[in-house]
């Protein structure tokens, strides 16, 4: 999955044991479902935000948040 607003996604990585061997994992970002009502547009968006994103969102709001999300060329 994939933040809506900072394009955050999975990273990749190793694990490493004890005796050095390298397996592969990976870092999933918090991803969250949030509904928030437009009122420019007199409708709620449903947004995948990551939990540093919703913060953005609750500090530029929310109208300029689905601006932002706009811009990167996706659908809202």
């Amino acid at each position: 999955m994939r933040c809506q607003l900072t394009g955050v996604g999975p990273v990749f990585g190793n694990n490493v044991s004890h005796s050095h061997r390298r397996t592969r994992r990976r870092w999933n970002p918090n991803i969250q479902n949030r509904r928030y009502w437009l009122p420019g547009e007199d409708r709620y968006v449903r947004l995948t935000l990551s939990a540093r994103a919703i913060k953005t969102v609750d500090k530029i709001g929310v109208e300029a948040a689905v601006a932002r999300i706009r811009a990167r060329g996706e659908k809202v």
